[in-house]
């Protein structure tokens, strides 16, 4: 009976747990400024005819190209976090989870399908879908212990799309994407316990 309660506590904990950090994404997607609709245009009658202008001075050179902008170097790498980061996907943010624990969040412009199905790749592992709306697919990898652990380690994918959603505002001013389709969460596992991959 008690070992029941434990596993029934963990449970919720781990839901709660999850719950939380995805609304704290929704409610600082949702303080973003919205952009203002765009005006109709009016018709103003002619103008008189103007004295003739001089031609415009041609425009100055672009810059020159450079390389891709360089990686942020607060992003983890995939030897740090014990899970593979998917190809293109943008570092956002990380949050202390509790128990020496963190939560990365990336930014993916691929779709939630293509998103799953390269985990589950990756991982070897099909995974869990825990919310049909928005649509939310949980791998957990490796073991809980729920002495140590703040959250089961693995990779939590959603779908910012979902209900006509533009997506998940990039947090990053006049970077590009404006907007991703799918977050990436990874918990790794706490220090001192390894994925069991």
């Amino acid at each position: 009976m008690k070992t029941d309660i434990a596993f029934y506590n963990a449970d919720m904990r781990r839901q709660c747990l999850t719950v939380t950090v995805w609304s704290i994404l929704v409610i600082s997607a949702a303080a973003q400024t919205p952009q203002p609709f765009p005006r109709g245009t009016t018709q103003a009658a002619p103008a008189p005819p103007a004295t003739p202008r001089p031609a415009p001075a041609p425009a100055p050179a672009p810059p020159p190209v450079t390389a891709a902008s360089p990686v942020d170097p607060a992003t983890p790498s995939e030897a740090t976090l014990g899970f593979p980061i998917y190809p293109g996907a943008q570092f956002i943010a990380s949050y202390d989870a509790g128990r020496a624990q963190r939560y990365y969040i990336f930014g993916a412009t691929a779709t939630f399908n293509d998103l799953v199905t390269y985990y589950r790749t990756q991982l070897r592992d099909k995974g869990n879908l825990v919310f049909q709306e928005p649509p939310t697919h949980m791998f957990e990898i490796g073991k809980f212990n729920n002495d140590t652990m703040a959250f089961p380690p693995g990779v939590t994918i959603k779908d910012w799309t979902s209900g006509g959603s533009q997506g998940y505002p990039n947090p990053k001013p006049g970077a590009q994407p404006a907007r991703f389709p799918s977050l990436i969460m990874i918990v790794p596992a706490p220090p001192g316990a390894a994925n069991q991959r």
